[in-house]
């Protein structure tokens, strides 16, 4: 079982150590502890508790839609030639970049500071994992 300390808790959450003491001491978040008498939150529960309590962004869009990675954020910088457009925004914690048509950018009426929902719908999403030490 993958197990997580509250110095490596912290971050994943986008909290203090503190905050994730206090949240432990309250029974919100459950914890246990390794064999050295650390205190230590299972990845599984870190999970459920990261599911639990994200954060739901409004979609300006207001539609169906199947596609299931949506992240409303804020156009933060954009990029044009004649032909094609580099737009970056700031979802949340995410940076997403969309390349698209110059064209398109202007009938979304995309500017800086703009409000909008990158859609990602992709055949291959890569999954990576920190190095074990050694």
């Amino acid at each position: 079982m993958t197990t997580f300390r509250i110095s490596e808790a912290a971050p994943l959450l986008g909290v203090s150590d503190d905050t994730v003491r206090r949240w432990i001491d309250a029974g919100t978040l459950p914890a246990g502890t390794d064999a050295a008498g650390r205190t230590i939150v299972a990845g599984s529960d870190l999970a459920r508790y990261l599911v639990e309590t994200a954060p739901t962004a409004g979609d300006p869009v207001h539609r169906g839609s199947s596609a299931r990675n949506r992240f409303v954020g804020l156009v933060t910088k954009i990029t044009l030639d004649t032909v094609m457009a580099q737009v970056e925004m700031q979802c949340g914690p995410h940076r997403v970049v969309s390349l698209m048509s110059t064209e398109a950018v202007r009938e979304l009426g995309l500017e800086v500071g703009s409000l909008a929902t990158a859609v990602v719908k992709a055949t291959t999403v890569i999954i990576e994992t920190p190095r074990e030490t050694l």
